[in-house]
This record gives C-alpha cells, sequence and structure tokens, in this order.
C-alpha cells in the first residue's frame, strides 16, 4: 500500500504541472479568464456530484442562510478572487515563476491562523522556532524572486524545435497580482474555519462552493467581456484544458489526495507540492524555450527549503504536544490546481478545505 500511496501523490503532482502548464498555453492564446474560472468549476462539480449525493444524502437540506453566506464567501475568495489573480499572474510571467507562490499558501495561512489567534506561535519549542524559520525563508524566496533577477541562461538548444508561446510578461504586476492570489488564498483557508461548524459536509460543500463560484465567475465576466467569442468553447486546447481541470485536476486529485491523507496523515501529501514545480521548471526550459533567472533559482530553493522547515516544525510540534496531528493546510492547482481540500482540525477548530478547482493552491 506504501508504495501505491507514493505512486499517487507522484500522479498528483504531475497533474498538477500539467495542469499549469496548459493554462499558461491557452492563456497565452488569449482565453478570457473569467470564461475559463466559469467553464472550470462548473465541470468540477459535475465530478464531486456524485461523491456527494452518495455520501452525504441530505446534506442540501441544511444549508440556512449562515451557512449559504459562508459557501459564498468561500467561493468568493477561494475560488473566484485567488484564482482569477492567479490566472492574471500567470499569464503575466510563467508557469514554473507562479506555481512558487503556491508553496507560500501553508506558510501564509499558518501566518493568518496566529494573528487571528487559531493557531499559537509556540516559540518557547523547538517545533515553532523551526516554523518561524520556514516562514521567514519562504518570505525571503519570494522578496528574492520579486526584486532579483541576475543572470538568465537558457536549457534549450538553440536548433531544437520548441512550442512557441505568445508572451505578455509584465514581471512586476505578475507579482503583485500572485502575491495577492496567494493571501486570497490563506483567507479563504480561515473562512472555511466557520463554514466548517455549520456545514460539515466536505463533498457537497466543494460541489455548491464550486457551482457559486462557476455563477460568480459568470456574471462578473459579463460586466467585464460581453462578446459572445470569447465565452465561445471550441474543439481545442481550451476546451481540453476545462475537462482535465475538472475530471484530472479535481475528481482524480480529490480521491488520490484523500486516501494519501487517510493512510499517511495529513502532512503527507505536502511534502510533494515543490515535485511540480520541479517538473514545470523543466518541460518550460527545455520544451518552451523558456529563460531561467539567477533570482528565480535562489528564490525557488528558498521556498522549497522554507516550505519542508514549516512542515519539519510543524510535525514535532504535534508531537510535543501530544494531540492527533493537526492538518496543514493544503492546496492542489490552481492553481494546484486543481484544488483539493481536506477537513482540517486545530486546537479544536475545524476546518473543511475545498477543491478550488488550481492552486492551488
Amino acid at each position: 500500500m506504501d508504495a501505491r500511496v507514493l505512486l499517487g501523490m507522484l500522479v498528483v503532482q504531475v497533474i498538477a504541472a500539467g495542469l499549469q502548464l496548459l493554462s499558461r498555453v491557452i492563456l497565452s492564446e488569449g482565453t478570457f479568464i473569467f470564461a475559463l474560472i466559469t467553464y472550470r468549476n462548473a465541470i468540477a462539480a459535475l465530478c464531486v456530484a456524485p461523491f456527494a449525493l452518495y455520501f452525504e444524502r441530505g446534506a442540501l437540506k441544511k444549508i440556512n442562510f449562515e451557512a449559504f453566506f459562508w459557501l459564498f464567501m468561500v467561493a468568493l475568495t477561494g475560488i473566484l478572487m485567488a484564482m482569477a489573480l492567479f490566472y492574471y499572474g500567470l499569464r503575466d510571467t510563467s508557469a514554473t515563476y507562479a506555481t512558487n507562490f503556491l508553496n507560500l499558501i501553508p506558510v501564509l495561512t499558518f501566518i493568518f491562523s496566529t494573528i487571528l489567534r487559531i493557531e499559537k506561535l509556540n516559540l518557547h519549542r523547538k517545533g515553532g522556532k523551526i516554523k518561524s524559520v520556514g516562514a521567514i525563508l519562504c518570505v525571503a524566496g519570494t522578496l528574492t524572486m520579486a526584486l532579483y533577477k541576475g543572470r538568465s541562461f537558457n536549457l534549450c538548444n538553440h536548433n531544437q524545435p520548441k512550442f512557441v508561446i505568445k508572451t505578455h510578461q509584465n514581471h512586476t504586476r505578475g507579482t503583485l497580482l500572485l502575491i495577492g492570489s496567494s493571501i486570497s488564498y490563506g483567507f479563504w483557508f480561515i473562512l472555511q474555519v466557520k463554514l466548517f461548524k455549520v456545514f460539515p459536509y466536505k463533498y457537497s460543500g466543494t460541489m455548491i462552493i464550486c457551482s457559486i463560484a462557476s455563477v460568480q465567475a459568470t456574471v462578473v465576466g459579463l460586466c467585464v467581456d460581453t462578446n459572445p467569442k470569447s465565452w465561445r468553447l471550441g474543439w481545442n486546447l481550451q476546451l481540453l484544458t476545462i475537462l482535465y481541470s475538472g475530471a484530472l485536476a479535481t475528481g482524480a486529485t480529490y480521491a488520490l489526495i484523500s486516501i494519501a491523507v487517510a493512510k499517511k496523515g495529513p502532512t503527507y501529501p505536502s511534502m510533494f507540492n515543490p515535485l511540480s514545480l520541479i517538473f514545470i521548471l523543466i518541460i518550460e526550459a527545455i520544451f518552451f524555450g523558456q529563460d531561467l533567472y539567477v533570482g528565480s533559482l535562489i528564490g525557488m530553493a528558498l521556498i522549497i527549503a522554507g516550505l519542508y522547515s514549516f512542515l519539519w516544525g510543524r510535525h514535532n510540534d504535534m508531537k510535543a504536544e501530544l494531540l492527533p496531528p493537526p492538518p496543514l493546510l493544503l492546496l492542489k492547482e490552481i492553481g494546484s490546481g486543481g484544488d483539493v481540500d481536506e477537513r482540517m482540525e486545530s486546537g479544536g477548530l475545524q476546518s473543511s478545505t475545498t477543491i478550488a478547482p488550481t492552486t492551488t493552491n
């Protein structure tokens, strides 16, 4: 079973990497972002619906005004805002650069939770100190990528045929958008603490949130662009990406991560998150001719080191408290995209993560 769980996590990272690269290509070709969010979440809701109807029959009858309010807010912050900002940031930068920011989400969530006193910093413990060092490394990595480019180099052989991506890069604007997306995802997890108290249904919550987000994206999108061509789907890469994100990046990823959490614990899936970043970096550099910058590589190394330090510190903190391990707040597509949510319990407070079909998340 251990080998199967490991293989499942590798598959999740391959799916996440594929989603980011496909999204980068269709966005560079002019795909309307709010149309993409609308269709993607509609497909995601359809993919999760069978699980909700089978495992949580009658859950829809328990929706009251308070539950609907939090469902609406979670959809607004975690999907519409976070995903739109991420896609615009992705379009202005690259898949490798944008995916770096998805690794910040667990740390940002922890920072917000500490500020709001949902979690404790515990600096008097070894785990608390390691978590703090991890958070500092992640922030340092982000600042390095944003402020320092350094020398560039290209891994692609100039004689080798490569896919051409139309670029409309704006590094500064893209960085600000990606930071905004990560902050939105961080607050999204905090809001789910409230949601889970009044509506503790993982599958039904995911289905409803994706449905609400699809409607929200439609309304905002129509305010931005009413041209029917912007909303039209054809038999092209855009349709493939939408189906891919709903069926694989949502449905398959959800199932694989749920199995891993049940067998190995809630922090296990997040240990594999940097793999998708490495896959994307290699593919973009070799097949798309994407330039690599020293600043981005240094920042990436700091973020990955910070993420693992944070996970290690959290694990030590949980052991010191001798309590059942509270799950680390995770996102997988966006960005990750496909975007997986899991139930969390920390210090007596519970939160249910929702598939926000990334990232990422």
